[in-house]
Parts: structure tokens; sequence; C-alpha cells
């Protein structure tokens, strides 16, 4: 119970719900919260655990390679922005927390591994026609241009909306990809 109401005081911009806030959302006194954690940093992984659950279903979702580049990096992008979407305010607190919290910091780096695992899976026939190294530079790339982070300053910062967001996304990693096959024609 005190896993699920901190994530939902998240979902409702509370970035660092206090003991009190997170007890009464679960409709348990404070006292009686640490009788299921404990210490915060129990509470912390219990949390991770329970949005690891809410994800799943999005990272489980194979992205088809067939078709063209371009359906490619279509399907590619909106599968990153629908993980964005699911992570939601959770990923702001994770970013926000990470340097301050091991867990957190673990998890992050766990699906940052795992989203840019899904990226390269998508995108594996175009990153196959590079050399090892171009490509995984290419990917990189990529993978920043289509981050949480970039997802997010698009949105807040410069106020587009999600179809504007998936455009841009979609002519980056495209002007990636078309960038990387020029540098490797001209190496050879």
């Amino acid at each position: 119970a005190g896993s699920e109401a901190i994530l939902a005081l998240h979902d409702e911009c509370e970035l660092a719900p206090s003991t009190e806030a997170i007890a009464e959302r679960a409709g348990v006194s404070p006292r009686a919260l640490w009788r299921y954690f404990d210490d915060a940093e129990d509470m912390a992984r219990a949390a991770i655990s329970r949005q690891q659950e809410r994800l799943a279903p999005v990272f489980a979702r194979p992205i088809d390679t067939s078709g063209t580049r371009h359906d490619r990096v279509q399907r590619a992008v909106t599968h990153r922005i629908e993980l964005v979407d699911a992570m939601g305010n959770v990923g702001k607190v994770a970013r926000l927390r990470a340097p301050f919290n091991p867990a957190i910091a673990a998890e992050l780096q766990r699906v940052r591994r795992e989203v840019r695992r899904l990226l390269g899976a998508a995108l594996r026939p175009d990153l196959e026609a590079l050399p090892r190294r171009r490509a995984e530079t290419t990917l990189a790339a990529i993978d920043v241009a289509c981050s949480y982070e970039a997802v997010e300053l698009l949105r807040s910062d410069h106020g587009l909306a999600s179809p504007a967001v998936e455009a841009m996304l979609v002519d980056a990693v495209h002007a990636h990809l078309a960038a990387a096959e020029a540098g490797s024609e001209g190496r050879r």
C-alpha cells in the first residue's frame, strides 16, 4: 500500500512526499507505515518494484522491425514516447533523487540500459549496415535525442504537443542515421 501511495503522489506532482502524506494516501498511520518497511530505502525499493510492474507491459511490447526505415523509426519513436508517458512524474522523481539514493540510481541505470537496448533492437537493420563503432555512437546519439529528458524538455520548456515532439524525434533519428551513413561512406 505504501509503495502504491508513493507512486500515486508522484503522479500528482508531489515529488518529495512526507511520511505523513504517504501514510494518509495509503490509509494507515505513519507508525503503521513503518511496520511494512524497514526504512526509507526499503520504501523506495518497494516503489521501484511497483513501478517496474506498471512499466512491464510497455517494455514487453515488441517493436516491429519490418518495412521501410521510416516505418522502423516511427515505431521506435512512438514506443519511446509511450515509455516516457508510462514513466510519468516518477521519471522526474527518479532523476532528481538518483544522486542521493543508490537504489533509485541503480534502477534508473537499469531502465536506461533497457530502453537503449529496445531502441537498438528496433533500429537493428539500419545500425547493422554501419561499422560497429559508428553504429554504437549513432545509437548513443539517437538514445539521447529520444531520451526522457529530451521529451520532457520539448513538452514543458518549449510547450510542444506530443504529435510535434514525435515528428521532431523522427526527424532527429533520420538525421542521425543519415549522418552515420554519410560518415561511414566517407571513410571507406
